[in-house]
């Protein structure tokens, strides 16, 4: 399955969040979607991530896709980062296990990936989260439960793209209210 790297895509805020957004419905396992399932998929990622990614700042320019035979060291960090983040922000407690597993991850990625591949990106990103000042902005989605960071001023945002699941979930309400005042 072929996919499209819209801006939507990279509404995460941060490349560690946009890599863990690469699994789609994640929480369903009948419909949950890896758009990192193929190399050429990853390949598209890098590319789209230099032009689209959020954040700048200590990134390379130009991305490369992990070789074939590494592509296991950055789905391990990718979901070693959602696991991290989705629970501290969801519990609003650390987890010492997962902190540690997630640790583990990133040093793998340093160790083997070269600084201009995705996985020692990604990793330089899950560093600057754990510890950045970003860290008391992230949120999970209220509508498709991506990761995503809150940068409003008020930091009330509940959608990671207004354009796309604030919409979505604006338009169900109408519906609902528009159905019960019919019925």
């Amino acid at each position: 399955m072929t996919f499209t790297w819209t801006p939507h895509r990279f509404s995460g805020g941060a490349l560690a969040l946009d890599v863990a957004n690469t699994v789609i419905l994640r929480g369903d396992a009948d419909r949950s979607i890896d758009r990192f399932a193929s190399s050429e998929q990853i390949e598209s990622f890098c590319e789209a991530a230099g032009a689209m990614c959020a954040e700048r700042g200590g990134m390379p320019t130009a991305l490369r896709p992990p070789p074939v035979e590494s592509e296991d060291v950055l789905i391990d960090l990718r979901e070693a980062t959602d696991r991290y983040f989705r629970t501290a922000i969801a519990t609003g407690a650390e987890d010492n296990a997962l902190l540690a597993d997630l640790l583990s991850a990133c040093a793998t990625a340093l160790r083997t990936a070269k600084a201009d591949e995705l996985a020692a990106a990604t990793a330089h990103s899950v560093l600057h989260l754990i510890h950045g000042p970003d860290r008391s902005r992230m949120r999970i989605c209220t509508n498709c439960g991506w990761l995503f960071l809150d940068r409003s001023k008020n930091r009330s945002r509940i959608w990671c793209d207004m354009a796309v699941c604030g919409n979505r979930r604006k338009a169900s309400r109408h519906y609902k209210r528009k159905k019960e005042t019919t019925e």
